[in-house]
């Protein structure tokens, strides 16, 4: 899938098409140039991350982020998307240009943005910037957004588990790093903490450097079906953001089920077709983490630092947007009991498997 490179700001026209001419390889705007800030008009942006807007899973919450900000606060908005294969060169170059433009905050969505921040942050010392996923980087001006996801991907265990009648399941992660085996950890705990002779099949998309495992949905499509087929399972929990719409149709096909990630799944309209087969979704508040921090650089006292959601703040958690999710009351009953047992710290959840 290829996507072509796209800054769209929301409001000053001028604005939008000098921010496309600089992601687009184009000449870098002046910094003379009018900013949201030197016009009297506040302006928030974000860079989205591999798979870009559309993905209906981890890019769809900050832009939903974005958007409540865009209406409740009254502001401007920018979002830049990435490119095919793109470099750190890149990156600094997206966030540089919206930094210039005027916007604040500038948040970066996703890990991989986190040697640009710590290259472009201290040249914009007034303006906070924001990366999820990611605390790798630090400064005065740098909020660090992240989550326990494998919280979360317990409890997806846990429901996973209590569903499946083949005693086989599946975890499909979009590229083997340290954050996606966070997932696989806590979903795999989960599942064997229910059913302690229950088998978790585990497949990777792709590996580091190559990131196609986020962005590619044949690709999710193809290793469900191997587990579904070949494996014998009878759930599919995919973390690999656009590609794990594949796993989902491919769920949707062998009707068995899928469990989405990080968005709500099942009330994603790219995936109306497919959602009666999306049991639940292991969500992160990832929109709420974007429009907090937004609210709180509007309001003159920006938020700095690592900034964590978990289960006991409800930044993570698992969907029951499904009416039949919720008319399985032993699979609610086992999910809410897990949640207060990690929540009071008599289950400790593992981030590595």
């Amino acid at each position: 899938m290829r996507r072509i490179t796209r800054i769209a700001t929301v409001g000053i026209a001028s604005a939008a098409l000098a921010l496309s001419a600089t992601a687009c390889g184009g000449k870098k705007s002046s910094d003379a140039s009018a900013s949201p800030s030197e016009s009297g008009q506040k302006s928030a942006a974000i860079a989205y991350d591999i798979g870009g807007r559309g993905d209906q899973s981890f890019n769809d919450a900050a832009y939903a982020g974005l958007k409540k900000a865009e209406g409740d606060l009254k502001i401007k908005t920018a979002e830049a998307e990435p490119t095919d294969g793109e470099g750190e060169a890149d990156k600094v170059q997206r966030l540089t240009e919206l930094a210039r433009k005027g916007n604040n905050p500038v948040i970066g969505v996703g890990f991989a943005y986190a040697p640009a921040i710590k290259k472009v942050a201290p040249k914009f010392p007034n303006t906070t910037f924001g990366i999820i996923d990611d605390t790798s980087v630090t400064g005065p001006n740098i909020a660090n957004l992240v989550f326990n996801e494998e919280q979360g991907s317990y409890l997806a265990g846990v429901a996973a588990a209590k569903v499946s009648k083949t005693g086989t399941v599946g975890f499909i992660g979009g590229v083997e790093v340290p954050l996606i085996k966070k997932f696989e950890a806590g979903f795999i705990q989960g599942v064997k903490d229910t059913n302690p002779n229950a088998k978790v099949l585990s497949a990777y998309l792709t590996q580091p450097p190559n990131f196609d495992g986020f962005a590619k949905p044949d690709l999710g499509k193809a290793a469900a079906l191997g587990q579904l087929d070949a494996g014998g399972a009878d759930v599919v929990y995919a973390a690999a953001g656009l590609a794990g719409s594949g796993a989902i149709e491919a769920a949707s096909s062998k009707g068995k089920w899928a469990i989405g990630v990080d968005s709500d799944q099942y009330n994603q309209a790219g995936l109306a077709k497919y959602k009666d087969a999306i049991l639940t979704s292991v969500t992160k508040d990832v929109e709420d983490s974007v429009f907090n921090l937004i609210k709180s650089v509007e309001d003159g006292k920006p938020t700095t630092g690592e900034i964590r959601y978990g289960l006991d703040k409800d930044g993570v958690g698992l969907a029951d947007s499904n009416p039949k999710y919720k008319e399985m009351a032993d699979v609610v009953a086992a999910v809410e009991k897990a949640k207060a047992d990690i929540i009071a710290k008599k289950i400790t959840v593992k981030t590595a498997p």
